[in-house]
Protein backbone atom coordinates (compact mmCIF):
# COMPACT_ATOMS: atom_id res chain seq x y z
CA UNK A 1 0.00 0.00 0.00
CA UNK A 2 1.20 3.48 -0.85
CA UNK A 3 2.14 5.95 1.84
CA UNK A 4 -0.52 8.62 2.47
CA UNK A 5 0.36 12.01 1.03
CA UNK A 6 1.90 14.26 3.71
CA UNK A 7 0.26 17.67 3.72
CA UNK A 8 1.17 20.51 6.06
CA UNK A 9 -1.37 23.16 7.10
CA UNK A 10 0.00 26.28 8.80
CA UNK A 11 -2.57 28.63 10.26
CA UNK A 12 -2.89 30.50 13.54
CA UNK A 13 -6.62 29.72 13.58
CA UNK A 14 -7.32 26.42 15.30
CA UNK A 15 -10.65 26.23 13.45
CA UNK A 16 -9.01 26.54 10.03
CA UNK A 17 -6.36 23.96 10.97
CA UNK A 18 -8.99 21.51 12.17
CA UNK A 19 -11.23 22.07 9.15
CA UNK A 20 -8.38 21.55 6.69
CA UNK A 21 -7.15 18.54 8.65
CA UNK A 22 -10.60 16.95 8.57
CA UNK A 23 -11.11 17.54 4.85
CA UNK A 24 -7.65 16.31 3.90
CA UNK A 25 -7.70 13.29 6.22
CA UNK A 26 -11.03 12.28 4.63
CA UNK A 27 -9.24 12.39 1.27
CA UNK A 28 -6.61 9.99 2.56
CA UNK A 29 -3.84 12.48 3.36
CA UNK A 30 -1.61 12.52 6.41
CA UNK A 31 -1.90 16.04 7.83
CA UNK A 32 0.74 17.86 9.86
CA UNK A 33 -0.46 21.12 11.39
CA UNK A 34 1.46 24.11 12.69
CA UNK A 35 0.18 27.24 14.39
CA UNK A 36 2.74 29.65 12.92
CA UNK A 37 5.77 29.87 10.67
CA UNK A 38 8.34 29.10 13.37
CA UNK A 39 6.41 26.04 14.51
CA UNK A 40 6.10 24.96 10.86
CA UNK A 41 9.77 25.31 9.98
CA UNK A 42 10.76 22.90 12.75
CA UNK A 43 8.10 20.41 11.64
CA UNK A 44 8.99 20.61 7.93
CA UNK A 45 12.44 19.26 8.74
CA UNK A 46 10.97 16.36 10.74
CA UNK A 47 8.08 15.44 8.44
CA UNK A 48 9.11 16.54 4.91
CA UNK A 49 5.56 17.25 3.67
CA UNK A 50 4.89 16.98 -0.07
CA UNK A 51 2.78 20.16 -0.15
CA UNK A 52 2.22 23.05 2.27
CA UNK A 53 -0.80 25.28 2.81
CA UNK A 54 0.08 28.45 4.73
CA UNK A 55 -2.07 31.30 5.99
CA UNK A 56 -0.88 34.76 4.97
CA UNK A 57 -1.83 36.62 8.14
CA UNK A 58 -0.13 35.08 11.17
CA UNK A 59 1.75 36.51 14.14
CA UNK A 60 5.56 36.25 14.44
CA UNK A 61 6.34 34.86 10.97
CA UNK A 62 3.59 35.55 8.42
CA UNK A 63 2.74 33.38 5.43
CA UNK A 64 4.84 35.42 2.98
CA UNK A 65 7.92 35.20 5.23
CA UNK A 66 7.33 31.49 5.89
CA UNK A 67 7.00 30.81 2.16
CA UNK A 68 10.16 32.81 1.41
CA UNK A 69 12.16 30.83 4.00
CA UNK A 70 10.91 27.50 2.58
CA UNK A 71 11.64 28.53 -1.02
CA UNK A 72 15.13 29.81 -0.18
CA UNK A 73 16.11 26.49 1.41
CA UNK A 74 17.56 24.07 -1.14
CA UNK A 75 16.12 21.06 0.71
CA UNK A 76 12.54 22.40 0.60
CA UNK A 77 12.37 24.75 -2.40
CA UNK A 78 10.58 22.16 -4.55
CA UNK A 79 7.73 21.66 -2.08
CA UNK A 80 4.64 23.44 -3.48
CA UNK A 81 3.48 26.21 -1.13
CA UNK A 82 -0.12 27.38 -1.35
CA UNK A 83 -0.98 30.64 0.39
CA UNK A 84 -4.34 30.94 2.14
CA UNK A 85 -5.89 34.34 2.69
CA UNK A 86 -9.25 35.90 3.42
CA UNK A 87 -8.14 38.81 1.22
CA UNK A 88 -8.37 38.17 -2.50
CA UNK A 89 -6.51 41.25 -3.72
CA UNK A 90 -4.15 41.53 -6.67
CA UNK A 91 -1.50 42.93 -4.36
CA UNK A 92 -1.70 39.88 -2.09
CA UNK A 93 -1.45 37.49 -5.05
CA UNK A 94 1.46 39.44 -6.56
CA UNK A 95 3.29 39.45 -3.24
CA UNK A 96 2.68 35.71 -3.01
CA UNK A 97 4.34 35.19 -6.39
CA UNK A 98 7.30 37.35 -5.36
CA UNK A 99 8.04 35.08 -2.38
CA UNK A 100 7.71 32.01 -4.58
CA UNK A 101 4.27 30.65 -3.67
CA UNK A 102 2.83 28.17 -6.13
CA UNK A 103 -0.82 29.12 -5.73
CA UNK A 104 -3.15 31.44 -3.80
CA UNK A 105 -6.43 30.19 -2.29
CA UNK A 106 -9.03 32.49 -0.80
CA UNK A 107 -10.65 31.56 2.52
CA UNK A 108 -13.06 30.09 3.22
CA UNK A 109 -11.87 27.24 1.02
CA UNK A 110 -13.80 24.11 0.12
CA UNK A 111 -12.62 20.52 0.17
CA UNK A 112 -12.58 20.59 -3.65
CA UNK A 113 -10.37 23.69 -3.73
CA UNK A 114 -7.85 22.06 -1.38
CA UNK A 115 -7.83 18.82 -3.35
CA UNK A 116 -7.68 20.62 -6.72
CA UNK A 117 -4.62 22.52 -5.48
CA UNK A 118 -2.96 19.25 -4.44
CA UNK A 119 -3.84 17.62 -7.78
CA UNK A 120 -2.49 20.61 -9.71
CA UNK A 121 0.92 20.42 -8.05
CA UNK A 122 1.20 16.70 -7.35
CA UNK A 123 -0.18 14.74 -10.31
CA UNK A 124 0.66 11.46 -8.58
CA UNK A 125 -1.97 12.32 -5.94
CA UNK A 126 -4.72 12.32 -8.60
CA UNK A 127 -3.50 8.92 -9.82
CA UNK A 128 -3.41 7.58 -6.26
CA UNK A 129 -6.96 8.86 -5.66
CA UNK A 130 -8.34 6.89 -8.59
CA UNK A 131 -7.04 3.68 -7.04
CA UNK A 132 -8.57 4.44 -3.65
CA UNK A 133 -11.64 2.34 -2.74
Amino acid sequence: MEQPLKVMVIDDSRTIRRTAQLLLTEAGCEVITASDGFDALAKIVDHMPRIIFVDVLMPRLDGYQTCAVIKHNSAFKDIPVILLSSRDGLFDKARGRVVGSDQFLTKPFSKDELLDAIRAHLPEFAAQEQHAP
